[in-house]
């Protein structure tokens, strides 16, 4: 960074820095650039906090099933420091603020299952079978620990299939939700939500479905919109309300940003619009514009970024750049009030996952016994969390110079994240109010800026 020339210098930026080369690695320097009264000269990117966008809610990573086995079983100190360095924004932590999980197994649990599984050819209608403890048994457990250091942690929750029993083809993989399980499927929510709740744990929010239109995946479940809104405006929602849940949040589709009909469809039903708080996307197809599209057309529904992987045949610079760019940034940009990455932990064989799940799914950590690397989807959602806590509000910032996104935070700080996927370095002016300060970000690198705001 290069440090602007001033003799009294109004107020200083800390700057957190990586580099697609890993030269810098989440790198901190404090007081590294200084603001002076002045225009300032060069190109600029300019910050205006009186036009405020959308609250931000969180930033972070599905706790899958396999995450939470592979961080259980780290030896006890390894595994509370690496707690510490996850989920607590002081000191060396990057502060994750956002955390989803799947409503029985998803595709990076051991094997497929649920929590009302029934021997071929029975129903449990009365669901008093049902049973948390199922599969994934480290996921409570370590919920509990991670929220004795965050309580203020945000989750979402999305099951990947419903039980088998409940489905048109009694199978884990695709199938659909038979009509005459529509009431049992939505009175299992409600037992998830409320033995959640017996453990200590608040579910903020879900989704009807994880990938509704992927009938691949193990497990997976098929999910029209037409079927979507029926099931939400007329079972899911009314059960929610009925059980005292009515404050669980419900956001329609779950999927990628190449099918806005579907969401457009489930909100333009009046009843199922009565039950829903917004829409949550992933981006396997699409663009992230579509985001602000939604906010559009119905500027009351929140957006969240629910997940978006990092593959085992990428390599740690084209992946920074890419995702900082159409996922962190991007989302940001186009109103979405939370941007969640894929799995939290994975081992060097991006194992486990079922039998017919993702097999290259490579996490934000991989965990080898009790060794920890840190991967390039740390990073990306360091780069946020950190710096950008929940309340913060997106602000106004232009854009024609570098990809970029800038923030209020409760704290009364100004947050600026920057990117240059460009081959040279960059120098610029950060303008806010009267004042300028004078940066610069080696190619291929993302910094985040932090300040006082007065």
């Amino acid at each position: 960074m290069t440090q602007i020339s001033s003799p009294a210098p109004t107020q200083a930026i800390s700057v957190w820095l990586t580099s697609a080369d890993r030269s810098r690695l989440f790198e901190c320097t404090e007081n590294a650039v200084f603001f002076q009264t002045g225009a300032g000269v060069g190109p600029v990117i300019t910050l205006d906090p009186a036009q405020t966008r959308q609250t931000m809610e969180g930033f972070g990573f599905s706790l899958t099933g396999g995450s939470a086995m592979l961080i259980s079983r780290l030896p006890t100190d390894v595994k509370q420091n690496l707690l510490n360095e996850l989920f607590l924004a002081d000191a060396d932590g990057i502060g994750v603020s956002f955390l989803r999980l799947s409503i029985g197994a998803s595709d990076l649990s051991e094997y497929s299952y649920s929590y009302d599984d029934m021997p071929e050819g029975q129903t449990d209608y009365q669901l008093v079978n049902f049973d948390l403890d199922a599969g994934d048994r480290e996921v409570v457990p370590l919920l509990r620990e991670i929220l004795a250091l965050n309580p203020d942690i945000k989750i979402i929750a999305t099951p990947w299939s419903a039980p088998r029993w409940m489905k048109t083809n009694q199978g884990s993989v695709g199938g659909k939700l038979r009509p005459e399980c529509y009431a049992v499927y939505a009175q299992y929510f409600v037992k998830y939500l409320l033995a959640m709740r017996e453990r200590g744990i608040v579910v903020d929010a879900i989704t009807p479905q994880n990938e509704p239109q992927n009938f691949k995946n193990d497990p997976s479940m098929v999910m029209d919109a037409a079927e979507q809104a029926e099931f939400v405006k007329t079972y899911l929602g009314p059960a929610l309300v009925e059980a005292g849940l009515a404050e669980v949040e419900i956001l329609c589709w779950d999927h990628n940003c190449d099918v806005k009909e579907y969401p457009l469809a489930v909100f333009a039903d009046a009843g199922a619009r009565n039950y829903l708080r917004g829409s949550a996307w992933h981006l396997y197809g699409g663009d992230i514009s579509v985001l602000s599209e939604m906010h559009a057309a119905y500027p009351d529904m929140k957006l969240y970024f629910t997940e978006q992987w990092v593959g085992s045949d990428g390599e740690f610079g084209g992946d920074l750049m890419w995702h900082i760019r159409h996922v962190l940034i991007g989302a940001c940009r186009n109103w979405s009030s939370a941007v969640l990455e894929w799995n939290l932990a994975a081992d060097p064989f991006c194992c486990p996952h079922t039998p017919g799940g993702e097999a290259r799914c490579v996490g934000a950590l991989t965990i080898d016994g009790d060794r920890v690397e840190r991967n390039v989807a740390y990073y990306i959602i360091g780069h946020a969390a950190k710096a950008v806590r929940p309340g913060a509000v997106r602000i106004h910032s232009s854009d024609d110079l570098l990809p970029n996104v800038a923030f209020s935070t409760p704290d009364g700080k100004l947050a600026l994240i920057v990117l240059n996927d460009g081959d040279t370095a960059v120098g610029f002016d950060i303008r806010y109010r009267e004042l300028a300060a004078r940066a610069e970000i080696p190619a291929k690198s993302v910094a985040t800026y932090l300040w006082p705001a007065d």
